[in-house]
């Protein structure tokens, strides 16, 4: 016969509330909208890599400079992680975070005209490699800090699990699918195609009516913000 204390751990944990599902997120238009079209974005994404990589050994058939188109995406996030964290902080993240999607649907459009007029090097695709690499890592904080503006705090964590599933979904099929196009077409409709990724997520971006949140502190410069992110 259970004991007093062990009654009431039993009825604690009867009473214990359910855990939302993961997918309670997606219940929410705005964060189900920002999912799906971030999914087909990064499925753009990873099919410029692999573009990316397969015209370099057309344009330059040397290890090194296959290696650096790899550095080109990898190097701005190690650059330029703390300013886009400070950045996220003190500017507006809705426009911020369209201003950074314009730039890569304008870099990935540009690249991709290049390419299919024949006028693309080595050293012009790793120059816009390394500016769609400095989109993305300057994106990345902002896209995280976003997260509890548009859900509850509650289904926080399924949403965390969600983007997360959506980058392993968006990891599997941007590969494969860039395989097929560049068999097809070649490598400048993967660009082209990368830079219409981006159209729904600045669609959505366009249409999310973001209420600010008003601050009692005064407003934190660039590189105040910086400093406090090494502190």
């Amino acid at each position: 016969m259970p004991h007093g204390s062990d009654r009431h751990a039993i009825v604690e944990k009867t009473h214990e509330p359910p855990r939302p599902s993961a997918w309670v997120p997606l219940k929410q238009p705005i964060f189900r909208a920002l999912w799906i079209a971030t999914v087909f974005s990064n499925i753009g994404t990873w099919m410029h890599d692999v573009g990316a990589s397969w015209l370099m050994t057309s344009l330059a058939p040397s290890p090194l400079m296959v290696a650096l188109v790899q550095a080109a995406t990898s190097l701005p996030v190690f650059f330029l992680a703390l300013p886009a964290g400070a950045l996220a902080d003190i500017a507006d993240r809705r426009r911020y975070l369209i201003a950074t999607q314009l730039w890569m649907l304008v870099t990935a459009a540009i690249l991709g005209v290049c390419t299919l007029i024949g006028i693309t090097n080595a050293w012009l695709l790793l120059a816009f490699t390394f500016a769609l690499g400095c989109g993305a890592a300057m994106t990345m904080p902002a896209w995280a800090a976003i997260a509890p503006e548009l859900v509850s705090r509650d289904t926080l964590p399924a949403a965390i699990t969600v983007n997360g599933l959506g980058m392993n979904v968006s990891r599997a099929i941007g590969p494969a699918l860039a395989g097929v196009v560049v068999a097809m077409s070649g490598p400048a409709t993967v660009f082209l195609l990368n830079a219409v990724s981006f159209l729904g997520v600045l669609w959505v971006l366009f249409g999310w009516r973001r209420i600010p949140r008003k601050s009692t502190l005064p407003a934190e410069r660039l590189l105040g913000a910086m400093r406090a992110g090494l502190r």
